[in-house]
């Protein structure tokens, strides 16, 4: 399997103290862009690391990601939002809270749009691979169930307005993404059991879904993610 691997750009670099540490709270030198299998069950925080930089407390309490960092799901900072630690956990995370044929991520959900729309422009390309980043943190929540969750709202918009900051994305979706993850609902209805509502979804997006596990559906996220960010620097539509 190939290992993608991003170099250690400034979207990658944090603005405090918050990387993987080693037993003696020495950083572990891995670097900001290694893959996760090098930080996972290798890695962890000092927890005076606090005490020693003098960061402000936090609302709430953090929550460990993926990579052996820290980050606050109540307090979020746009320093602290990672891309391996959103292309791991949606990649896990299984679309229609799993209620599902077969296995199907959020992460893969993600890449089949972004790439869609990659025609429409390198960031409305990124917006739509990142659009439920979010969930990275926040789990993904069933649509009917959103309304009634007293918080969640206000909890995913200061999610995705530290995520939009880290990766220069305009503040809100683009109207071509929301109405690209309206319609992809119409092609991911080929891995639902039958039911009279779908007759309402009848313009589909037009992708076909790959159900890839969740290393591969981790592998092609970042590889897209890169392949768009590259373009961006370069000037180069996607």
């Amino acid at each position: 399997m190939t290992v993608i691997t991003l170099s250690p750009k400034p979207y990658n670099v944090p603005a405090n103290d918050n990387v993987p540490q080693d037993e003696s709270g020495v950083s572990a030198g891995f670097g900001f862009g290694s893959p996760r299998g090098q930080y996972i069950g290798l890695t962890r925080h000092n927890p005076n690391a606090a005490s020693i930089t003098g960061l402000q407390k936090r609302a709430g309490d953090f929550m460990q990601t993926a990579t052996g960092r820290k980050f606050w799901p109540m307090d979020p900072r746009a320093e602290e939002v990672f891309i391996e630690d959103i292309a791991h956990a949606l990649s896990l995370q299984c679309r229609y809270a799993g209620h599902c044929l077969r296995f199907y991520s959020v992460a893969e959900h993600c890449v089949l749009m972004a790439r869609h729309l990659r025609w429409e422009g390198v960031d409305v390309a990124l917006w739509a691979l990142l659009h439920d980043s979010s969930e990275a943190y926040l789990v993904d929540v069933p649509r009917p169930v959103k309304p009634y969750l007293d918080g969640y709202k206000a909890a995913e918009a200061k999610v995705m307005a530290a995520i939009t900051r880290r990766y220069q994305l305009a503040a809100d979706m683009p109207a071509v993404v929301h109405d690209a993850d309206n319609r992809i609902i119409a092609d991911e209805l080929v891995n639902l059991v039958p039911m009279d509502w779908h007759g309402k979804h009848n313009e589909p997006l037009g992708v076909r879904l790959r159900y890839w596990s969740p290393e591969k559906a981790e592998e092609e996220f970042l590889a897209t993610f890169e392949a768009l960010v590259e373009c961006r620097a370069m000037g180069m539509e996607a």
